[in-house]
Parts: C-alpha cells; sequence; structure tokens
C-alpha cells in the first residue's frame, strides 16, 4: 500500500490513502521515558505539498533536527545548510495572515525578506554543504563575487550584500541556539562586508518638489505631498485609512503597514507614534476625500480603482506608471523612488536648524544615529550658505588688519 525509502536514522515512506492524494510519512526509533525503545510516525504532508521524493527528503532532513535537538548530535548524518534552512523557517518564519498575529516576532515584510534571500542567494550556493564545512573566508569571496539574482551580470549592492551576511548570521546563531553546533563557532561572525553605499542617494530640494506636484495628478500629488511632510515609508503611507486621519487634532495615526498586499504591524513600536499633520496637508487630504469614491472611515486613503477598493495602490506599480514619467516631465535629472521623499523630508528639516531630536521623533527612528548617519544630508544651497558663513568670518579679520 506504500512506497518505502531507506533513510538513515529514519525511513520515509510514500502512503496510499482511500480518499485524497497520497502522503509522505517519516518513521523512526525513539528511546520513551521508561528507556522502552518504541516506533514514532510523523505526517510530513501530501504529494501535492512535496510532489518529488527528493523535496520530501529535504523535509525530513529538517524533521529530524527537530527530533535530535535534545540528543547529542556525534555519529550522526552531517546537517547541511539546506536542512538548516528548512528548520529555521519554520521555526522562525512562520505563515502570518493577520495583524495580530504577528505578536512581538517578526513582521511580515521582515519574514518574506529573509525568505526571499535564503532561498535566492543562499540555498542554492550552500544548501548542500555541511554546516561544519562552512568557511569564513569562503563566505567572504562568495559575497565579494555576488551578483544579482536574474539573468543581470551587475554586482550585487554592498548594503544587499551586508543584508546576505546579516541573514546569514541569524541562520547559524539559530543553529547554536538549537545546539546543532557549538557555542561560539558562528563563521559568519568574522566575515568581512562593507554597507557603505557606492553613490550618496539623491534628494530632492522643495524647487524640485514643487516642479513635480505640478505634473502630478489630484491622487498622485496628495500621496507624494503627504509623503514629502511626514515621511512615512511607503508600507505605512499605502496603509493608511481614513479613521486614522484626525482632521480636529491634525493629527495621523500610523498602526499598520503593508507589504505585497498583506497588512501587519508598524516596524517598530516608535513607528506607531502619532504623526503632525500641517492644516495644508490636512486640507489637501480632505478635498482628495470629497474626490474619490472610497471615503468611508474604514477605506483606504489611497484604495486601488481596480480592486475595487477593497486593497490600496501597489506603491511599486505607481512609482513606475505615475510618479517617475512625473520627473521626467519636470526635467528632473534624479533617480527618485519612495524613499527619496523620506530622505528628503529630513534633510529640509536639517536645513531648517530643526533640533535632532524633533527630527528623530518626526521620522520615528528608534536612535537619533540612524537619522544622523543615513537621513541627514545636506543639501547644496545650505552647505553654501555654512561656507560663505565661515568665508565671512575671515573676511572680517581680514579687512581689520
Amino acid at each position: 500500500m506504500f512506497r518505502r525509502t531507506r533513510y538513515q536514522q529514519g525511513m520515509l515512506n510514500r502512503v496510499k490513502r482511500k480518499h485524497g492524494p497520497d502522503c509522505w510519512a517519516f518513521r523512526w526509533w525513539d528511546i520513551d521515558a521508561s528507556g522502552k525503545r518504541v516506533r514514532r510516525t510523523k505526517t510530513l504532508g501530501t504529494v501535492k505539498e512535496y510532489p518529488t521524493e527528493t523535496s520530501a527528503l529535504k523535509a525530513v532532513e529538517a524533521l529530524r533536527i527537530t527530533i535530535n535537538e535534545e540528543q547529542p548530535q556525534s555519529g550522526g548524518q552531517p546537517i547541511t545548510v539546506g536542512a538548516l534552512i528548512t528548520h529555521f523557517k519554520q521555526r522562525e518564519l512562520g505563515p502570518v495572515e493577520r495583524e495580530d498575529d504577528e505578536e512581538e516576532g517578526r513582521s511580515y515584510a521582515t519574514r518574506t525578506t529573509y525568505s526571499d534571500i535564503l532561498d535566492t542567494y543562499v540555498l542554492p550556493k550552500w544548501g548542500d554543504v555541511e554546516l561544519r564545512k562552512v568557511r569564513t573566508t569562503q563566505v567572504e569571496k562568495w559575497l565579494r563575487n555576488l551578483k544579482r539574482a536574474g539573468k543581470s551580470k551587475e554586482n550585487l549592492a554592498r548594503g544587499s550584500k551586508a543584508k546576505i551576511r546579516s541573514i546569514m548570521s541569524v541562520l547559524f546563531n539559530h543553529a547554536i541556539r538549537h545546539e546543532l553546533m557549538p557555542q561560539g563557532t558562528n563563521p559568519i561572525t568574522l566575515v568581512r562586508q562593507s554597507a557603505k553605499r557606492m553613490q550618496t542617494p539623491d534628494i530632492l530640494e522643495a524647487g524640485e518638489l514643487r516642479l513635480l506636484f505640478d505634473q502630478l495628478s489630484h491622487r498622485d500629488r496628495v500621496m507624494v505631498l503627504l509623503d514629502s511632510v511626514t515621511g512615512l515609508r511607503r508600507s505605512e503611507l499605502m496603509a493608511i485609512k481614513w479613521l486614522d486621519v484626525d482632521f480636529e487634532q491634525l493629527e495621523l495615526s500610523v498602526t499598520r503597514s503593508i507589504y505585497r498586499q498583506v497588512v501587519g504591524r508598524c516596524k517598530t513600536e516608535i513607528s506607531r507614534k502619532p504623526v503632525p499633520l500641517d492644516p495644508w496637508i490636512a486640507e489637501e487630504l480632505l478635498t482628495w476625500r470629497r474626490a474619490t469614491a472610497y471615503n468611508q472611515p474604514e477605506d483606504w486613503v489611497f484604495a486601488s480603482t481596480r480592486m475595487k477598493g477593497k486593497q490600496p495602490y501597489s506603491p511599486d506599480s505607481l512609482l513606475k506608471r505615475h510618479i517617475r514619467p512625473a520627473v521626467t516631465r519636470a526635467k528632473i535629472l534624479k533617480h527618485v523612488g519612495w524613499h527619496t521623499f523620506r530622505r528628503t523630508f529630513s534633510t529640509l528639516l536639517k536645513a531648517n536648524g530643526e533640533d535632532i531630536k524633533v527630527v528623530q521623533e518626526l521620522l520615528r527612528h528608534a536612535t537619533i544615529k540612524m537619522t544622523l548617519e543615513v537621513y541627514a544630508q545636506a543639501i547644496s544651497s545650505a552647505k553654501r550658505q555654512a561656507q560663505s558663513k565661515v568665508a565671512g568670518m575671515l573676511m572680517e579679520k581680514i579687512d581689520t588688519k
């Protein structure tokens, strides 16, 4: 009634069922509390979930890690990076379908990013390698020559390489925490990978923003304007509902984010603090509310007409089809993305001489270090003014001699 495949430390069976597709079952011997040897069985899933024997065997590898967590690993079959990745996903990257599912764990966006990076970059290169054979210098060399996924021949950006390194370190720490590797043996800890940008990201000056506003439709103008004067992350911007806008108190409640049309909590606790609304911005929002067909409290502020208001617009689609063409029409020769408006907001605040603590609170950063190092660029006019002040001081000294 079933197909049987012998497997070290257990046996994988393909079991036929009277109703429904065949399923894969893993059987192994265990020792119970009384010291008696007993037979255990665990159903992995159906052949729809694991269509090939190879895919089922990979799932068994991760299951074996769980089975042997409290037993010595010496003498057993070596654990591969691929098995560790599967185990890590099961324990740390479980599905999050609702906002209240996330609790204190990683957000949906973070979990998705981890899975994408592990599947796209780490698994193809290191999946079949045993944990104990991963070497620091090998990982360094691999990262140094790593290309973008897909057909592109371009080298991956430093920031992306640093993120891969960070996620690999988390992965190996997971192995240590579950006693699959000895303490202090994370090979990624000493991997050198700079996250320094090769180019300074573009920011827009106030005049360029005004030129851009003139080229945007009503909806897109309100969207970009709101982003430029609040510094919202794009996931937060698209997740705003009308009930979040307090027109009387002139405040915006940032309580959720949305990533790939999955609603979740905001990035950090400080991210969920209310954001002030300038009266001009509030008036623009009110004008948009009167114009849109989706203006009820539970409606998205930027509800997709194609999805009949059930979802907000896709930020990537808006950027490609509407925002960047408007940038071109405005003759702005800069690379503009959603994060450009957040960086611009921070930079304009600094150019106005605002206290750094105020800038941190407005951007809802966890630390001032993040505000200073990542976002606070000085625009050219502010640089010139600062230089002119110094030059003026020197000129006064010279004139008095």
